[in-house]
């Protein structure tokens, strides 16, 4: 079997014309080169060039150039495309986030980590915690982003920052024009919305309050929807507050519990790929950075 490295030397004797520019080449003498000639030629047991000028190829020459030329070339992207993937810089990179960081914090982050991984793919799923939990245990995602607990059995979670609840309602309601932080008892009498962040609150006075509500939404785009249409008010992280139509204001709540701590998971049993590494190490860098210029506290 000729090796690979006999054939490169070869390809670069037959590209230069002469050993010693062929052997400049390759970091090695010409005594060197000239003997792994004479191997390759002993091996297939026909001579490779002309004359021991390697001006010229022979027919055997010929046939094993054009083979050789495509191997290494096919060897060389091979071993590219391995080595990026190994120092993080290509592959496959899946992502399950809630929809306030995925909206807010990854666009701007992506941009940049993307740049310098060309051949890199990403898939992004935009859900809520719950889900967000389920697609990491199932292995259909390998990084979830989401505000549930940091201690999750059979996951890794590396907290990211800490985003307070705030009660989000209509512009023009009773409550917008409250002076006070809210207590739970200033929310009595009113439409309490359900979604993801608020049924695992825990708190006795609201879910008393929550007890007597008609509606549960989990995607955020139809919760502001319904509070904009009067049907009741809800709680969003703060982070999801920052793009609210005209029509809505939030208010802040004063229980302490009102408190989210988005963090990363991912399985305890999978190791992380060396993408999956970077974007673990660099996202919770970049993303501490914009919660503190958010006014939210890193974690």
């Amino acid at each position: 079997m000729l090796r690979l490295e006999a054939l490169r030397a070869f390809v670069e004797v037959a590209d230069h014309g002469n050993i010693k520019d062929a052997s400049e080449r390759l970091y090695r003498t010409p005594a060197a080169v000239s003997m792994t000639l004479k191997q390759i030629e002993e091996r297939l047991g026909a001579s490779l060039f002309e004359t021991d000028r390697k001006t010229t190829l022979t027919e055997t020459g010929r046939f094993l150039y054009e083979q050789a030329v495509v191997l290494l070339r096919d060897h060389d992207r091979m071993m590219e495309q391995i080595e990026a993937q190994a120092k993080g810089r290509s592959g496959r990179l899946r992502i399950a986030s809630v929809p306030s960081v995925a909206t807010l914090l990854l666009p701007r982050f992506l941009q940049g980590f993307a740049a310098t991984r060309p051949d890199l793919e990403i898939d992004l799923v935009d859900t809520d915690s719950r889900d967000v939990r389920l697609l990491v245990e199932n292995s259909q995602v390998d990084l979830g982003i989401s505000g549930l607990s940091a201690d999750l059995p059979g996951l890794v979670s590396t907290p990211i920052f800490r985003d307070p609840l705030r009660l989000v309602c209509r512009a023009d309601s009773a409550l917008a024009t409250h002076a006070e932080t809210l207590d739970w008892g200033d929310l009595a009498g009113e439409a309490i919305i359900m979604n993801e962040a608020s049924k695992v609150l825990p708190s006795p006075a609201f879910q008393a309050l929550a007890r007597n509500a008609r509606f549960s939404v989990r995607n955020v785009a139809s919760l502001v929807a319904m509070v904009q249409a009067g049907l009741g008010v809800t709680l969003m992280p703060a982070l999801a507050t920052a793009s609210l139509p005209a029509a809505l204001t939030t208010r802040p709540l004063r229980d302490p519990v009102c408190m989210r701590t988005v963090s990363l998971h991912w399985r305890h049993d999978r190791r992380l790929s060396p993408v999956s590494q970077r974007f673990v190490a660099e996202f919770t860098e970049a993303a501490r950075k914009k919660a503190r210029e958010l006014g939210l506290d890193a974690a």
